[in-house]
């Protein structure tokens, strides 16, 4: 294998799970940071980093959008320290750009600068890396499943068709030639939406059961379905996660993904 494709060593980190979609508006960031901080709650020594490069949202979701992780000499090299909240360390190229500032990269140079974040961090010691995905199937995706020792990818979907045409196509990376990600399962977000004054009712405004489908299809559990609540967006705008809800549905769904998850791929 050439040079290029060599694997990083990533030292101390002991599963790496990236968060794939198709599309955006799936929730895929939503999943990916409530995730690591279920995991953190959970005891886990946790890492969350941003990998959409075009459209970073972690900062914002964390409420850390003014971030600067500073930069120390660990074992006489310059290494990324990264900012921590909830228990999670994070890193996001938003942390380097403006606030509003876009990106005008090419595919290749993006990847690139992905893979120095990961190489030029000082992580520590890591139960659990969260990759949050950009959506669709670029040279990021690509990329980073080359060069990182992935130990698995959550597909993440909402139950309509078009959500799902989208999340095959995410899957299908994973499933390329010369690429070995095993895919860990399906998360069905936005599955129903239960008021906060009724939560034993559930109105299925997306359709149902599309998680279920696409997990028979790729031969991969439905790893968790996880309720449309409001005020999980409200939150994330505010820079809280869903544990600063009342709402038990969706804290719930977090913790028994986080349970699944930790079962599926011990610590």
């Amino acid at each position: 294998m050439s040079a290029l494709f060599d694997k990083i060593p990533m030292q101390g980190v002991k599963h790496i799970i990236v968060v794939a979609s198709g599309k955006g508006g799936v929730g895929k960031s939503t999943v990916s940071a409530n995730l690591a901080v279920a995991l953190a709650r959970n005891g886990y020594r946790t890492a969350l980093v941003d990998a959409d490069i075009f459209g970073p949202s972690i900062p914002r979701m964390f409420g850390v959008e003014n971030g600067k992780p500073q930069v120390e000499l660990v074992k006489g090299e310059k290494m990324i320290i990264p900012l921590e909240k909830y228990g999670v360390k994070l890193l996001s190229v938003g942390f380097f750009a403006g606030t509003h500032q876009g990106l005008i990269w090419r595919g290749p140079m993006a990847a690139k600068t992905l893979i120095q974040l990961f190489e030029e961090t000082h992580w520590g010691i890591i139960d659990y890396m969260i990759v949050d995905f950009p959506p669709g199937t670029s040279d990021i995706q690509l990329t980073t499943a080359q060069k990182l020792n992935i130990s698995g990818a959550l597909i993440v979907t909402t139950p309509q068709e078009i959500a799902l045409n989208d999340a095959r196509k995410a899957a299908s990376l994973f499933n390329n030639k010369g690429i070995i990600v095993p895919i860990a399962g399906v998360v069905e977000n936005m599955s129903w939406f239960s008021p906060e004054q009724h939560p034993d009712e559930r109105y299925y405004i997306f359709g149902k059961d599309g998680g279920k489908i696409l997990a028979q299809e790729l031969h991969v559990p439905l790893l968790a379905q996880i309720p449309l609540v409001i005020d999980a967006g409200q939150s994330a705008e505010h820079g809280q996660s869903v544990f600063n809800l009342k709402h038990n549905g969706i804290i719930k769904a977090f913790e028994d993904l986080t349970k699944q998850i930790t079962t599926k791929l011990p610590a």
